[in-house]
């Protein structure tokens, strides 16, 4: 496995709570990527998009808020000391990492509120540490009666102040010419073409919250990509991760929990769980995450129902397996099976995301699962297996008394595959039969982890049912 890179030059948007870091982001990238509210530390695993500006491409990193002194390089006395949590204290510190990587640093400030003492300390950080590659950007000009308000700015030494208003757009268009005109020339790392059958993956990571979902991320991509701890809600937004395996590209998407309280929930928590449905209705496999040591919830079952109504394939990830004292998989397997009565198709992985065990070995089934949801049958296998059911089990009748007569089964779709059975006009099929018909479909031809959709429909015409 390995991450893909691009070789681009990074951009790093930067500064305390609430100056509008994600409006700038989504406003640059055009697009909703990062969650934005009036609440301070909204943003907390940070957001990374490519940008093209005047031919020139760039990787734009949107960072949690810096709000207090409480890290190594900061020795600012003009912040207002208070209680940070440990969650808000990681976002900071991984805010300095993406600093410490980046090209060029894009020091947003206020300028409604004008020049604070926390901008200050910032500055005079960022000279120490970047003084080339720190452009200051003044947001919140919404209205030309306002520039005025930049002059204070100057104060800082840092560089002329650049107005813009992230939620308008003004001034953006001439930020981005600064920025172009700032980045350091790199050649451009010229990658082999990928051959145009070249598989793409799209898995979306879900779960309730704090079951390990950010772990698990981070422990299959070897990277601390996404902040962890042990609070409920610690991931707001969707985070997605681009990796190769095996000549594969594959999009991972940490989500955040899906909560029981669903449309109750309120502020960033119920954006929160609409982004995590949208990422995982253009994801084609979802990978449950369940905690198996505190036992499966009703909301996990509902969860599972999501996953089928958008008729995604399905991975089961039996999460913190370490606290487990008596590690019988078959007896847990048997129990999730029991829980998801549906789902016995989907494979079952028991891992600790903490600590890596089996981690590992989730990417080859991610594979196999993806190869089995765009499986196609040809129309002789289909034949061959509807003459060894109806011997081994004539169809049987939903209504009526005459016996159904099935003519035929076709392939119409794959990822995920569809198939039709075509019946006498005046037929019924009962539902046990079409659900005998898939599992003779799974057990002679696999479909791991995919659901199987089968429509009942009658024979157009003689012609099609002798054929």
């Amino acid at each position: 496995m390995k991450k893909q890179e691009q070789n681009l030059p990074l951009v790093t948007i930067f500064g305390r709570t609430n100056v509008g870091k994600s409006t700038l982001f989504n406003c640059l990238t055009e697009k909703k990527h990062a969650l934005t509210s009036k609440q301070a530390c909204t943003t907390r695993d940070s957001n990374k998009k490519t940008l093209e500006w005047q031919g020139r491409k760039m990787e734009l990193i949107d960072t949690g808020g810096i709000m207090d002194e409480d890290t190594e390089e900061m020795l600012g006395s003009k912040f207002k000391k208070g209680k940070v949590t440990t969650i808000e204290k990681a976002v900071q510190k991984q805010a300095l990492e993406f600093l410490k990587q980046s090209d060029l640093i894009l020091f947003v400030t206020d300028g409604r509120s004008g020049l604070l003492p926390q901008d200050e300390a910032l500055a005079s950080f960022l000279k120490k540490k970047y003084p080339q590659k720190t452009l200051l950007v003044v947001n919140k000009i919404d209205h030309a009666k306002y520039r005025s308000e930049t002059a204070d700015f100057y104060q800082l030494n840092i560089g002329d102040p650049h107005s813009i208003s992230a939620m308008t757009g003004s001034g953006t268009g001439d930020l981005l010419d600064e920025v172009v005109k700032n980045l350091p020339s790199r050649p451009e790392k010229k990658e082999p073409q990928p051959p145009e059958d070249r598989k793409e993956i799209k898995a979306c990571i879900i779960g309730k919250p704090n079951v390990g979902k950010s772990s698990l991320l981070n422990s299959l991509t070897e990277e601390e990509r996404v902040i962890i701890s042990d609070l409920p809600h610690t991931t707001r937004e969707p985070q997605d991760m681009e990796v190769t395996y095996q000549d594969t590209a594959i999009t991972l998407v940490d989500t955040a929990g899906i909560s029981k309280k669903g449309n109750k929930s309120k502020g960033l928590e119920k954006f929160g769980i609409s982004k995590s449905l949208r990422a995982l209705k253009r994801s084609d496999i979802a990978i449950l995450v369940l905690d198996i040591h505190e036992g499966i919830t009703h909301q996990d079952a509902k969860l599972v129902e999501e996953i089928f109504e958008r008729n995604k394939s399905l991975i089961i990830v039996a999460n913190k397996w370490d606290k487990v004292e008596e590690k019988n998989t078959k007896e847990y397997t048997e129990y999730i099976r029991h829980k998801f009565p549906y789902a016995v198709w989907a494979p079952i992985h028991f891992i600790s995301a903490r600590t890596g065990s089996k981690v590992k070995k989730i990417w080859d089934t991610l594979m196999e699962v993806h190869e089995q949801r765009q499986t196609e049958l040809s129309q002789s296998q289909l034949d061959n297996l509807l003459s060894h059911i109806v011997k081994i089990h004539p169809p049987a009748k939903a209504k009526g008394v005459k016996p159904p007569y099935i003519y035929k089964i076709n392939q119409t779709k794959t990822a995920p595959p569809r198939f039709t059975v075509k019946i006498g006009s005046k037929d019924t099929l009962h539902f046990s039969y079409v659900r005998f018909i898939k599992n003779k479909l799974r057990e002679r031809f696999g479909f791991l982890g995919t659901p199987i959709n089968i429509d009942v429909l009658p024979a157009q015409n003689s012609k099609e049912n002798k054929s």
